[in-house]
């Protein structure tokens, strides 16, 4: 049973990161996540975050960040999503700007940032949609017992 906890909306950029740690910090300790678990999904979720932004940059635009807090029978579960900026329009991006997002990712790094967001989270899933330039990232860190 899926049970929504929170929303939140923030520029896409690296100082707003430990807002996203600290409410998933404080839900997760609600929920009865313990200190380890915590740490771990917080490193997670900077990785993912950093991932988006760095997505954002590439595109060029004002972008935000929505982080999507929910908790089912045995899970704490964060999706982080990039979207245009609240001022913008929503619009697709055009097949230029996700070709150039694709030559300036380094396939090898992302990987890794990929691999390290799964040693820390129990299940890690991404949807980068090619032609839209949607990114969006779900992670999935399971309570104890």
């Amino acid at each position: 049973m899926k049970r929504d906890l929170a929303e939140l909306r923030i520029p896409a950029d690296s100082t707003f990161i430990p807002v996203a740690k600290r409410v998933a910090s404080t839900l997760g300790s609600q929920l009865g996540l313990n200190l380890t678990d915590l740490d771990e999904l917080s490193i997670a979720l900077t990785q993912a975050c950093d991932s988006a932004i760095g997505a954002a940059e590439d595109f060029g635009g004002d972008h935000d960040l929505k982080l999507t807090y929910f908790a089912t029978n045995r899970a704490l579960v964060v999706d982080v999503d990039l979207l245009p900026a609240a001022h913008q329009q929503a619009s697709r991006h055009s097949a230029e700007v996700v070709a150039k997002h694709r030559e300036l990712v380094d396939a090898e790094m992302q990987r890794l940032a990929y691999e390290m967001i799964r040693c820390f989270v129990d299940d890690f899933r991404t949807q980068i949609e090619p032609r839209t330039g949607q990114v969006s990232f779900r992670m999935v860190k399971h309570l104890a017992g």
